[in-house]
């Protein structure tokens, strides 16, 4: 039997090894969110960390075995990345078989010395809308972005716990500036764990954020403290209870809207109309099956009366 090369023994453990972990769950987001079609040209976002490269290796072996035809196109930005940075990118570019097209910008000294005390922001809307902008001259209709469906918990238990809202994180949406341009985040169902663990049994290493921001920190640690600090979290809770994670992204696909007292939806905020909706339907149906019954105690006509049922209050907002 012909001896695998470093590569190939790296991609057949995607679909061997990690087959249930993260080739299959990899699968079900890509069809139940109907991700990749017939002829689309896609856009594979690679930053250089673990979650982008192993993307760029499923995106490949789905194009190995999907029945669709679709094109694939490896993009990756250079913000302003360090030498040894650039060269590791460009290393593992190669070993895995990625033919990635590499562009170069200044975002990272931008975004330092205009974002303030948060650059992180600013410096990931330009490194967006930088990456929008290069798909689009390739011809792509679709950009493919690492979002892993531990980034789908922690975005939402982060506007939980730090900006006093319910909002999660979509499988795939429109471009807003970029026109017939759709986001898509293929790896939504694999967990983040999972992906450590195929790194680590392949003994691969990559970068993480780069920027001077984070450069002292320890590796596999990024600079959003409020990220760690959920996924520390989620950590903990998995210890009384395993399944947490799987409870948590259900709950994203299980939401009770009708038990919330208000949400944002089309840009206007709802508030108790649930309870407003049903409360004058009782009303209508009241006033409709009430019989008149005559009332010796009834006032004289012309005497001021009270309405047969209460108005509804005025709406508090």
């Amino acid at each position: 039997m012909k001896e695998l090369s470093r590569r190939e023994e790296i991609e057949r453990s995607i679909i061997t090894t990690f087959r249930s972990r993260i080739w299959a769950k990899f699968l079900d987001g890509v069809i139940k969110y109907s991700l990749v079609e017939d002829g689309d040209v896609i856009a594979v976002c690679v930053s250089g960390g673990k979650d982008s490269f192993l993307l760029a290796k499923l995106m490949q072996e789905l194009k190995k075995h999907y029945t669709f035809r679709f094109t694939l196109h490896f993009i990756s930005m250079d913000p302003g990345y360090s030498e040894a940075n650039a060269k590791k990118i460009q290393e593992n570019a190669d070993l895995l078989g990625v033919p990635l097209e590499i562009f170069h910008s200044n975002i990272f000294r931008v975004a330092e010395r205009k974002g303030g005390d948060s650059p992180c922001y600013l410096c990931s809307r330009m490194r967006r809308g930088f990456l929008y902008a290069r798909a689009k001259e390739l011809g792509c209709n679709k950009i493919a972005l690492g979002h892993n469906k531990s980034d789908v918990i922690e975005t939402t238990l982060m506007g939980m716990f730090y900006g006093g809202q319910l909002q999660g994180m979509l499988p795939k949406l429109h471009a807003q500036n970029f026109d017939n341009m759709t986001l898509i985040r293929p790896m939504y169902e694999v967990l983040e764990d999972d992906i450590v663990q195929w790194k680590e049994y392949n003994h691969l290493s990559f970068i993480a954020c780069a920027c001077k921001k984070t450069a002292m920190l320890p590796e596999g640690v990024q600079g959003d403290s409020a990220r760690q600090t959920m996924k520390a979290l989620v950590h903990a809770m998995r210890k009384e209870n395993p399944d947490v994670e799987a409870s948590l992204f259900k709950a994203l696909h299980n939401v009770q809207i009708e038990t919330f007292p208000a949400y944002n939806a089309d840009g206007r905020l709802h508030f108790m109309e649930k309870f407003h909706e049903e409360e004058l339907r009782l009303h209508q149906e009241a006033r409709g099956t009430q019989l008149p019954v005559e009332d010796s105690s009834a006032p004289a006509e012309g005497q001021d009366t009270a309405p047969a049922v209460p108005a509804d209050p005025p709406e508090q907002g």
